[in-house]
Parts: structure tokens; sequence; C-alpha cells
């Protein structure tokens, strides 16, 4: 049976690890080198590392961070943030990125999935669609949540997988930092039209929405989080611990 995989999430903005509520209101929260160690070092199964301003700043991703980042952890470590043309690919993976993701270079250029996938393989490319409901529909937002681009998200989070991206992470702007919950609804809708691994990201406040997450949302591979674990709420250890007494595997 495919374990369920808990991935801290790193939003970094200049330099530093931020946490918001509804993409809105960052606070400071670390260092991201500190932070990636210790998630390394402490159960997560993986790594998302988000540059939150280099799409909307129109620049790159902080290279240099990145780097030490990368040389801290010994498990898989996805990097989004600026991603806009092939090269942004090669550079961020020259710096220890294991996967790519891309939300804003994809709208503006649907043509770079399917030419990043030839290149580095579908297992590389990671679609990351910010979501929120627009007058009853699933809206895609590009540029960090700011810009609503009146685009449906399932079809085109479907069209992106159909062209070559091999993992979806959803992040969830209705229930960003809120902590009631994952968006179930919106994972249900994701899960059903894609057949690669899809990430829920967005509302987890406490181990009980993860326990609901994968009851109420089998298809989900992952649950993402960041504040519950920044500000120790929640200990990587004892979620797994709980998942794995509720009869859903994870690895211990």
């Amino acid at each position: 049976m495919i374990t369920k995989r808990i991935i801290p999430c790193l939003d970094v903005k200049d330099g530093r690890v931020v946490k918001g509520v509804n993409f809105r209101w960052l606070s400071d929260v670390n260092s991201p080198v500190e932070l990636a160690e210790y998630y390394s070092d402490n159960g997560a199964d993986e790594l998302v590392f988000y540059d939150i301003t280099a799409s909307s700043d129109g620049r790159k991703i902080f290279t240099e961070i990145l780097s030490e980042t990368a040389r801290k952890v010994f498990i898989p470590l996805t990097v989004g943030g600026g991603i806009s043309a092939v090269s942004d690919f090669e550079r961020v993976l020259s710096c220890g990125a294991d996967k790519v993701s891309v939300n804003t270079g994809a709208i503006n250029n649907p043509a770079l999935i399917p030419e990043a996938a030839k290149l580095y393989g579908s297992q590389c490319v990671v679609i990351s669609a910010d979501v929120q409901r627009v007058g009853g529909e699933f809206h895609v937002f590009a540029r960090g949540g700011r810009d609503d681009t009146g685009i449906e998200a399932v079809s085109w989070i479907r069209r992106c997988v159909d062209s070559g991206a091999g993992e979806v992470v959803l992040n969830s702007i209705d229930t960003d930092g809120v902590k009631r919950g994952f968006d179930i609804e919106m994972l249900k809708a994701v899960c059903d039209a894609v057949n690669v691994p899809v990430i829920a990201s967005g509302g987890a406040g406490c181990i009980d929405d993860f326990v609901e997450l994968f009851r109420e949302v089998p298809g989900a591979d992952a649950g993402l989080a960041a504040s519950i674990f920044h500000f120790g709420e929640v200990k990587i250890s004892d979620l797994k611990k709980t998942l794995h007494d509720e009869n859903i595997p994870v690895r211990l």
C-alpha cells in the first residue's frame, strides 16, 4: 500500500520563512535553512520551498538560499516561485531541487509544462494551483494568489497533467491559514479529474484534519501544512503515530 506523505511548506519572502492567512498578512517565522534541516531530521517525507514573491516581483528565485537549504536536507525537495522558462527548471534543479513547481509561468506559457516534461521527465514537473471560489466556480489565481485569471481550476489542472505535469499541489486560498480543515470539496473534484499524485494544501489546524483528509479523500497522496508545524502546534512524529493508529499508511 502506498504511504501517505506529510510535507511541511516553507513560504520564503526576502530570505525568511513567513506565514499568513488567505495568502495575506504575512508574519516572520524563521530561517528557511534552519527549518528545512529540522524537518529533514524529524520525520518529514518531503519539503516544499516557495519563493512566494518571485512571480509578483517579476524576478528569479533566490538561488543562494535555495542551494544552502538543499545542502541541509536528505528528503525530496520541491521548489517553486518565478519559474517562467525551461532555463529556470535547469537553474533550480542545479541548486539541489528534486522537483520544480510552476503556477504563473504555466498560465502565461502553457507550452512550459510539456517542454519541461520532455527534458526532465514528468516526475520533475509539479503544477501548483492556487485556487479560490469565485461565483460558485473554482478559479485559478496567478502571482501568488493576487490575480484571478478567470480560468476554471479543475479543467486547467487536468490539461496541465495531460500535457506532462506529474504531480499536483492544490493550494486552497479559501482555507489557507484558517486552520479549520482541508478543502475536501475542492480536493475531491481534482482527485477525480487526474491520475497523478495530488498534494492537499491549505487549512490544516490539527492532527484530526489530516485524518479527515485521508479518510474523506483517499485519492489524496499527501498533506501539506506550514504554520502548525512551524509554531510547534503539531509534531510530525505525533501526527504520523495517530495516522498509523487510524490505519492510514505512513512512513514511521
